[in-house]
């Protein structure tokens, strides 16, 4: 009996406004067109009552601390788990717009230290491909909506972005750096070829986890 091929889990990253919903949307589009099983899922996800509760904070319009709104970042993704798991196994391609990188970055750059910010996120599903869309802040303040939500302001943006280079640096094995300041169509061709050949390189290992315990 031959064995269903899995999916890969593709993760997008970067500050806001950086371009993530529209490239992840184009390499969802890219696989469709190729008969290739995709989801496409966005953290947080604000559907759920966790995720109201989030989306309540990050409009401004809900005071919580940032251990707590740092936790329920991390449970609205563990909601997911075993959903993205299965879907994994079964042989779809998620394709993620904000993962567990994000949550350790926003928190990290209050002054809480990253391991406190990365213990909720150990056991959750590890990506076998990150892309980090690098923009010049500056470029993003431009953006239309800008400010509208509590982490958007040039300082915190600016801090973050170094975070996830860091990740970069750190995790080069399965994080990749696409500048983001070139047309759409440029970055997105970057991202198909690197997302091709990850689906290719998956078919046959097995899932991983996030920074497991012991």
């Amino acid at each position: 009996m031959s064995r269903t091929r899995r999916g890969a889990l593709i993760v997008f990253e970067g500050c806001d406004r950086s371009g993530k919903t529209t490239q992840s949307d184009l390499l969802v589009k890219h696989f469709e067109a190729k008969h290739i099983p995709v989801k496409h899922m966005k953290f947080p996800d604000r559907t759920t009552i966790i995720g109201q509760m989030i989306d309540s904070y990050l409009r401004k319009s809900q005071e919580l601390s940032d251990e707590s709104i740092h936790l329920l970042f991390s449970a609205n993704r563990w909601e997911f788990r075993n959903q993205m798991e299965k879907l994994l196994n079964s042989g779809t391609t998620l394709v993620v717009d904000r993962y567990s990188f994000s949550g350790i970055a926003y928190t990290a750059v209050k002054g809480k230290s990253f391991e406190w910010c990365k213990f909720p996120e150990r056991g959750l599903v590890k990506p076998d491909l990150v892309f980090y869309l690098k923009t010049a802040v500056n470029s993003l303040e431009s953006r239309d909506d800008f400010g509208t939500e509590i982490y958007e302001k040039g300082e915190i943006q600016k801090k973050v972005a170094k975070i996830f280079e860091e990740f970069c640096e750190k995790d080069s094995e399965y994080w990749r750096m696409i500048d983001g300041g070139r047309s759409i169509e440029a970055v997105k061709g970057d991202i198909v070829l690197e997302a091709d050949r990850v689906l290719e390189e998956v078919k046959g290992s097995p899932i991983e986890l996030l920074w497991p315990v012991d």
